[in-house]
């Protein structure tokens, strides 16, 4: 028999740990599921295990105070479901989920959609090399094994989380052969008409600060102005390639290497269930469109946390409580007045934690090379396609991400684009001249995870239980 829920939350990160908990509070009956295993996304990754341990030490008080939060989640009531995918929506709504080989259809009134965000792909020569990994990849491994890599690591990126995780693997004995600093010049004149944020939220600045002290005391040397990256190796990573900003071409020895180019929301379930999304010109990526609770233009789907927009760890469990609120009005567990004053409050929290995120975004922008790659640069990993390949196609009959998807495979592979999604569609309009908003992004289409025959023949769809 097909289970039924009010409300099917997808992801566990604090969003979809805050969202749940409140809707419990209101009554209703809530299913969480989440491909970790174990709850806390990203951010708060394994915190229940490690929190207590020296590598809880290592990453944080901010890391550590997530356990608070999952502890609540955990007795909050919710049907909780990890190391589960899903890989389809219907309408009306019908969540298809994946575990252990087996699939499953459940019904649900309303969908809240906790995904997060994802690393922006930022592809250069060589990026596909083993040895060559993400930030954010190397931090995963720090936190759920407490894996530091034994030989110094190259750094090549910006913003706030490379400066975080040189802190923390400083902390836990990790060496750093260098970091190349890739913020674009002039990020300070930039981020000056948010200067009073900064001085309204010294707290979060010093906390830059801070690791940008424990860096420099470590002696890490730091590279700016660099071009023209480069990854080189065979069969895996050997040596880092760049120009400086003198334009002297500069070779050194590495083993591993680490990016980042900020993050992204994940949109990938939203784009597949037809929400209507809109370029952001602050943050250079695609967002869903959201009422004031958090509402798609899909009515009955929900989206909270960094999904909606990047904010951070306590800006997504805000936006979770929004979102519990405005399912819970609809569902008749709370009235519109009383929603309404309590979302007031957490709108003014919410306003206040997002305070100095347009600084980041103007201190921070992506570097132009990741959106205009070379010829001979990977774009989709999937299907080994060049950036010159795209280029190539792009310049056939003016295509559309969706055409040119045809012409060349780029973005069907597993990752359904969300490696080269974003490039393809920069790529396509610089060559047509157009904005990236105009040219759009990849139809997404089910299966959103990959799904063998055996998976599919096991679905049994039965009545609804009543």
């Amino acid at each position: 028999m097909t289970r039924k829920f009010d409300v099917v939350v997808i992801g566990a990160g604090p969003a979809g740990m805050s969202a749940a908990i409140g809707m419990r509070e209101l009554g209703l009956g809530v299913l969480v599921v989440d491909e970790q295993p174990a709850p806390g996304g990203q951010i708060w990754r394994a915190v229940e295990a490690v929190a207590p341990t020296p590598t809880g030490a290592i990453l944080g008080n901010e890391y550590r105070a997530g356990a608070e939060l999952v502890a609540r989640f955990r007795g909050c009531g919710a049907v909780y479901e990890p190391q589960t995918q899903v890989w389809k929506i219907e309408p009306t709504w019908r969540v298809f989920l994946k575990l252990d080989g087996q699939v499953e259809a459940v019904r649900a009134d309303q969908v809240v959609l906790a995904t997060g965000a994802q690393e922006r792909p930022a592809p250069f020569p060589g990026w596909t090399l083993p040895g060559v990994l993400t930030v954010g990849a190397a931090q995963i491994l720090l936190k759920t094994s407490s894996q530091v890599p034994s030989q110094p690591v190259w750094v090549v990126g910006c913003g706030p989380l490379p400066l975080l995780y040189m802190a923390q693997l400083l902390r836990a004995g990790g060496r750093i052969a260098g970091w190349i600093d890739t913020s674009p010049p002039g990020g300070w004149r930039r981020a000056l008409p948010w200067a009073g944020a900064a001085l309204a939220d010294l707290k979060e600045i010093g906390k830059g600060l801070k690791w940008l002290y424990e860096i420099r005391s470590a002696r890490v040397r730091r590279v700016r102005g660099a071009t023209a990256l480069r990854a080189l190796g065979e069969g895996r990573l050997e040596a880092l390639e760049y120009v400086q900003s003198d334009g002297k071409s500069v070779r050194v020895k590495a083993s591993v290497l680490l990016s980042h180019e900020g993050i992204v929301p994940s949109i990938h379930i939203s784009q597949a269930s037809g929400c209507k999304h809109s370029w952001s010109k602050q943050q250079s990526c695609l967002s869903p469109d959201l009422d004031e609770w958090g509402q798609t233009t899909e009515s009955g789907i929900y989206v909270a946390g960094d999904g909606a927009g990047i904010g951070g760890a306590k800006a997504a469990c805000v936006r979770g409580e929004i979102v519990a609120l405005g399912i819970g009005m609809r569902a008749g567990r709370i009235t519109a007045g009383a929603a309404s004053a309590r979302k007031k409050k957490l709108r003014e929290k919410l306003d206040s934690l997002l305070r100095l995120r347009p600084m980041l975004d103007a201190l921070y922008p992506p570097r132009a090379s990741i959106l205009a790659p070379s010829n001979d640069t990977i774009v989709c990993r999937c299907e080994e396609l060049t950036a010159g390949d795209i280029r190539k196609a792009a310049a056939i009959a003016l295509p559309g991400p969706n055409q040119l998807k045809a012409f060349t495979r780029a973005g069907m592979g597993p990752c359904q684009g969300r490696q080269c999604g974003y490039t393809v569609a920069n790529i396509i309009a610089a060559e047509q001249k157009q904005s990236v908003a105009t040219v759009g992004y990849f139809r997404i289409r089910p299966p959103l995870k990959p799904l063998t025959l055996g998976e599919l023949a096991s679905l049994n769809i039965d009545e609804d239980k009543s």
